[in-house]
């Protein structure tokens, strides 16, 4: 009802015509599609630097037929779901947020995951290397806890592993 009192009010072409984005004083406003609503927070422009995300892939061979997952990070935010050619962004396996440190990096053992479990090491901005399971969302070991190596060349490293 809202859109079309707006097309009617909004001097479209047509008194039906639904209008699917308009400005006012404050901004643009448009209609966004579900896969844009849905996705994962957004993160605030930092004009100091730039927040890299990274997306790591892994094939667990499950039964279904469904063995591809995704790791990504986005900001302070990590992110893990099942992947079939696109991601259900509503449904995470696994989301974690860090709050005194980012994600940079991070990186699937291919050589040991299984569908019921799956080792993701995680490089941070303070350079600790966190290992998790996203599949039992379980913590195993955070290593350089007291950040002695640097992060500084993993964080700017064209491939964006965990060495």
């Amino acid at each position: 009802m809202l859109l079309s009192k707006m097309a009617a009010e909004g001097g479209g072409k047509e008194m039906n015509e639904i209008k699917t984005q308009f400005t006012t004083r404050e901004g643009l406003y448009k209609l966004l599609s579900h896969s844009e609503y849905s996705r994962p927070n957004r993160v605030p422009f930092n004009s100091q630097g730039s927040n890299p995300v990274r997306v790591s892939f892994v094939n667990v061979n499950d039964q279904s037929g469904n063995g591809d997952r995704l790791c990504f990070n986005v900001g302070r935010e990590l992110y893990f779901y099942i992947y079939k050619g696109a991601a259900d962004l509503s449904k995470p396996i696994d989301k974690r947020i860090y709050k005194g440190t980012q994600p940079t990096c991070h990186d699937f053992n291919h050589l040991t995951a299984t569908a019921e479990s799956v080792s993701l090491l995680v490089g941070f901005s303070a350079g600790q290397v966190q290992l998790i399971d996203p599949i039992k969302k379980e913590t195993s070991k955070l290593f350089n806890e007291e950040g002695l190596l640097s992060s500084q060349n993993q964080a700017n490293s064209p491939s964006g592993t965990v060495v």
